[in-house]
């Protein structure tokens, strides 16, 4: 087993995928079903799914799409999206979901964090954390649904979380999404310095030096999208995950 997880984050838009740059301009990538099953094919660690409208839309999960992605799914699955009430939790996790991803549903109030935790464990719920860069330099906690910087601030908003029972952190870059410049290490650092459980990176990833700079800037775990659904210059969509021998090679492994 890699010592460093590697995992797609996958965008999906109504029934297909999308990739985004800097949360915007969201461009069809394909289809959820055919991606799980190369993903499949391709041995990956775990998927992150995440629905970028239902928050948005103050909808509900796609149950139905998402259970067909699940049954696909030969890894762990993580979904994102709409998941406002323990009700919801539920549906999910009996459709075959093994993590639920929290944001907008844990701005307002942990209590759902803590609910979850308390009924599935801690490793069943992962909090979700957008930073955006201000104008002074720092970083801003940001509502990918509400299109807006927030006056909480993220240090807090992670501590509070892991408080509240959450077992993992997902901190995304936004002014690196989809960008495949480069992860924001120094951001990665300083969040890797105030959490306790897993740190799951994204945002920028470029390479596979881009994933092992994460890796050592604090990261447990690193996220990637257009890395993962982009091939070339021109960015044609072509799904595809380095071989596990080039993660040992660049991460290790636990029997290495």
């Amino acid at each position: 087993m890699l010592r460093s997880r590697v995992i797609p984050c996958l965008l999906l838009r109504g029934e297909g995928l999308v990739k985004t740059v800097g949360f915007k301009a969201p461009k069809y990538v394909g289809d959820p079903i055919n991606t799980i099953k190369i993903f499949n094919e391709k041995e990956v660690d775990e998927v992150m799914l995440a629905d970028i409208e239902a928050s948005k839309q103050g909808r509900e999960p796609n149950y139905r799409k998402i259970e067909e992605v699940a049954s696909e799914c030969f890894m762990p699955l993580c979904y994102g999206g709409g998941i406002r009430d323990i009700s919801h939790a539920d549906r999910l996790f009996a459709s075959g979901v093994e993590k639920i991803s929290l944001q907008t549903g844990a701005f307002g109030s942990l209590d759902l964090v803590e609910k979850i935790a308390t009924k599935y464990g801690s490793s069943s719920v992962v909090v979700s954390a957008d930073l955006k860069k201000s104008w002074m330099g720092g970083y801003r906690l940001y509502s990918a649904a509400g299109h807006r910087k927030l006056p909480k601030r993220w240090q807090a908003f992670l501590k509070d979380a892991v408080s509240a029972g959450a077992g993992e952190i997902f901190l995304n870059a936004v002014d690196r999404d989809g960008t495949m410049a480069g992860m924001d290490c120094a951001m990665i650092r300083e969040a890797a310095a105030l959490v306790s459980v897993p740190l799951i990176a994204c945002g920028g990833v470029g390479s596979l030096d881009d994933i092992k700079a994460g890796v050592d800037a604090g990261a447990s775990a690193v996220g990637a999208g257009a890395f993962f659904v982009y091939q070339g210059p021109h960015r044609a969509v072509l799904i595809s995950y380095p071989k596990y021998q080039q993660l040992v090679a660049l991460l290790g492994s636990d029997s290495a």
